[in-house]
């Protein structure tokens, strides 16, 4: 068995649709199993949906509520030892917030790690293979985040890494310094 985490942490990957927060995830979750970590969960925003969070539409409540249950779930790993690497859109930051306070009350200061993962609507737009920009640019899908529902910007993520400048594994480079840093 592989070394543990000195204290466990979720990795909260937030930002726009096609930003690239599912590519960061998995390559993390790689990378910390190369480091020899066994405990360590991807939760992936879409994956969520559809078996946590079935039913749920994308009203600002709705919304909410999948964060907090992703959120409540982390708690739980967190408190566990696990670490949670999530990648979701997680749009509003009192959400957010709420789900540091949340992960930090089991797991204390620095358990929550912010990640911006961030990219211009235009690059978004560009990498969007599903067509869902497209989509909700035609008016057929409503509350699409980046488009007709807003996103809120971290005002002070613990790191910012930016998809539209920067190659993949130079982000999860970036990341994992943060993440490493006293540790492991």
């Amino acid at each position: 068995m592989g070394p543990k985490l000195k204290k466990a942490l979720t990795i909260w990957l937030t930002g726009l649709p096609c930003a690239g927060k599912t590519t960061l995830a998995n390559m993390l979750f790689r990378s910390l199993l190369a480091q020899g970590l066994t405990n360590v969960e991807v939760l992936d925003g879409d994956v969520v949906r559809t078996h946590l969070s079935k039913g749920l539409g994308f009203s600002r409540a709705d919304r909410d509520t999948n964060i907090l249950r992703i959120g409540w779930v982390c708690q739980v790993l967190t408190k566990h030892g696990v670490c949670s690497i999530v990648a979701a859109v997680s749009p509003f930051r009192a959400v957010r917030n709420e789900v540091r306070a949340m992960i930090e009350k089991v797991g204390g200061p620095g358990s929550f790690v912010e990640v911006w993962v961030r990219c211009g609507v235009e690059e978004c737009i560009r990498r969007d293979v599903k067509g869902m920009y497209a989509k909700a640019l035609r008016g057929e899908i409503q509350q699409f985040t980046g488009v007709s529902d807003p996103y809120e910007e971290p005002l002070q993520a613990d790191i910012v890494v930016d998809t539209s400048r920067e190659s993949p594994s130079v982000s999860v480079g970036r990341i994992l310094e943060v993440v490493n840093r006293g540790n492991l």
